[in-house]
Order: structure tokens, then sequence, then C-alpha cells
């Protein structure tokens, strides 16, 4: 089994595009960090993602960070709390992939050697496994505050195409 650690992005948009069911598909089981369990209950979330954090599925395992990077680490001011405490998480448990969003937060995870996947990412392989339409999915998306790049959706789907 991979070892998945999650932060807030990648969970809250597809919980919000309704294909959060794509996880477990893909991993078994994640895990997020308190912290980022903390952010999906925020009261500034979207309903429907406090409403699914507040009797999460027994696939999602919550833990405690005890380690916090270290805060001579230059990268350590760009992070948000979620990708900090997902980052330091991954490093704990030595997990094989961190699933985020953040620029920032994918380069320091890159940087210490992690594997990353985003939300589009998470959805492109899902569609390898035909698990999601992957042209409805990205329209989905776009009804969000989703940041993303035309191209890499553009890019992404005509892989998907090449590749069926």
């Amino acid at each position: 089994m991979q070892l998945v650690i999650a932060d807030t992005g990648p969970v809250n948009y597809l919980i919000l595009i309704g294909h959060i069911d794509v996880l477990p598909a893909l991993f078994e089981k994640v895990i997020l960090p308190a912290v980022v369990r903390d952010e999906l209950k925020h009261r500034k979330a979207p309903p429907a993602v406090q409403q699914w954090i507040a009797a999460p599925p027994s696939w999602v395992e919550v833990r405690q960070t005890a380690n916090v990077m270290d805060a001579s680490d230059p990268s350590h001011v760009t992070l948000d709390a979620g990708e900090e405490a997902a980052i330091a998480l991954a490093v704990e448990l030595r997990a094989e992939l961190i699933l985020m969003d953040d620029r920032d937060g994918v380069l320091v995870a890159r940087s210490k050697g992690f594997r990353v996947a985003g939300t589009l990412g998470i959805l492109s392989m899902a569609a390898e496994r035909s698990l999601v339409d992957l042209a409805e999915a990205f329209e989905r998306i776009k009804q969000t505050s989703f940041h993303y790049r035309q191209e890499t959706m553009d890019q992404l789907l005509a892989d998907a195409s090449r590749s069926q």
C-alpha cells in the first residue's frame, strides 16, 4: 500500500466537484495532518467540505504532526500551515506521495524528494482507470475557485485521449 499524505486543496476540490471517491480507489488510505482536518472544518470552508470532514470515511486517517519544519529552512516562510504539516508528516512517516496543489508547497515537497500530485493530476490518474470523465471533471472544477492553467488541462486531456 502506498503511503499518501494530503494537503487541504485536493481534498477540498474533489469534494466540491463530487469526485472525492477517487482517492480510496487510487490509494486505499489517505492520511490527513490534524491541521488539514482543521482547515477542512473551518467555518469559512464550503458547507459540503465541512459536512464531509465532520464524518470522514474509513479510508481517511488523521494524524498529529510530531515534527514541524525547520524554521531556519528558507522555504518554510512560503508555506501555509496545512502545507507545512503535510510535508512534515510525509517526512516523519516516509510517505511515497503528497497530494498538494500550491506551487510553493509542491516545490518544497519535491526538493525534499517527494512525489507530488495535485488535484488535476489526481483526476488524470482517475481518468486513466476510467473512474471519471476527465473533460467533465475539468468543467466542474472550473466552476469552483480552483486556480488552473488552461494549457495544463488541455495537455492532460490530450494525453488522456492518446492513451484510450
